[in-house]
């Protein structure tokens, strides 16, 4: 088994939540049921005034067993992201892992991956969906200040795709910048949860992006700690079918 970490989680599950020892164990009881060894706490930039490092410090005195990192995911929310920046690097040297995602169309002020947010891919149209999002996440990891691109084709999370699309194709150039980058991506299993019923990303990325020796993190991107590590099992299989025997940890933002 080497699904044994979990990089990509919400404890405070889009709500304003101070952090918390009560709030927090109940996840690394989680990880002990689920063998998982390493985890990350990365709710939103835009609830980062949740984020209690002294409870975090707390924690792991409570549980020397679970290595415990203390994260972000920092994306391009019109409003907030310029103020979560900030926050990440007036925090960079007591952060362990930020992550980089959208999660917005330019224009829009909710989130393209909400359950009833389809149609901002329909008025589109999934060709100019597409590169629309490849567009904000090639400025998002322009700006620079994070370790790891967090569900990398997020945008097919509804199932709608440009005619004659090629995985591959479409994110090559962005799989180019992470590794001139010298970034990590996550193999999150949260697509299986939704109507796509993939992972992110596809297959087909992840083979490209082995072949370029970039490094491979792991994640269920849970919003309860009932989903850490959920779909493992399957993701085991996955790792195995693209020839992955190891997966990239973190700590203060080194790789390891």
């Amino acid at each position: 088994m080497i699904c044994k970490v979990d990089y990509h989680t919400h404890p405070q599950a889009h709500t304003l939540r101070p952090y918390t020892i009560e709030a927090l164990q109940p996840w690394i009881d989680r990880c002990r049921e689920r063998r998982v060894e390493s985890i990350a706490f990365t709710d939103h930039d835009r609830y980062c005034g949740g984020v209690v490092f002294d409870a975090i410090n707390r924690l792991r005195d409570q549980n020397p067993d679970i290595d415990i990192l203390i994260g972000i995911e920092l994306d391009n929310d019109p409003i907030t992201s310029e103020r979560g920046l900030n926050w990440v690097e007036e925090n960079w040297d007591r952060l362990d892992l930020v992550l980089g995602s959208v999660h917005y169309f330019s224009g829009e002020e909710r989130m393209f991956d909400g359950t009833d947010q389809s149609r901002q891919i329909e008025q589109r149209g999934a060709d100019r969906a597409f590169s629309e999002y490849i567009e904000q996440l090639t400025s998002l990891l322009r700006r620079g200040r994070i370790d790891c691109v967090s569900h990398l084709d997020l945008v097919k999370i509804h199932g709608l795709f440009p005619e004659n699309y090629d995985a591959a194709t479409t994110f090559d150039p962005l799989l180019d910048l992470i590794r001139k980058n010298d970034l990590a991506i996550e193999i999150n299993t949260a697509g299986w949860r939704k109507k796509v019923g993939e992972q992110y990303p596809a297959a087909a990325i992840v083979k490209k992006a082995v072949a370029m020796d970039i490094p491979i993190t792991i994640s269920s991107d849970a919003h309860s700690y009932v989903q850490v590590a959920e779909g493992y099992d399957r993701l085991e299989a996955l790792l195995e079918a693209e020839g992955i025997t190891e997966i990239t940890r973190f700590s203060r933002h080194r790789q390891k």
